[in-house]
């Protein structure tokens, strides 16, 4: 239980961070979120994807809850990443 309280901080504050920089450099909002939607998720499940199943449901069967939740707490650390850039857009901080 606790090493999954330190992968969900861990994956909130590297995807925060990670976010936070590509917002700077790209002058992008929500980039961060839609990168790691669209890209980072399919790829992670593509890459212990087992061909041998029978049906798509019997590997998606194979995540539990544990394997969920980091990924929650990233989903939610480039949500606060964007969030935060736009944060200080609006309070006059042109260099973000």
């Amino acid at each position: 239980m606790l090493q999954l309280v330190i992968a969900t901080v861990l994956f909130m504050v590297m995807l925060f961070g990670i976010g936070f920089i590509l917002n700077m450099l790209l002058k992008t909002t929500w980039f961060p979120l839609y990168l790691f939607i669209i890209g980072i998720i399919p790829l992670g499940m593509w890459a212990p994807w087992d061909a041998s199943a029978k049906t798509t449901i019997q590997n998606f069967a194979d995540y539990t809850v544990i394997d969920y939740i980091p990924v929650i707490g990233a989903v939610f650390g480039a949500y606060i990443s964007g969030w935060a850039i736009r944060a200080l857009r609006r309070g006059g901080y042109k260099m973000f």
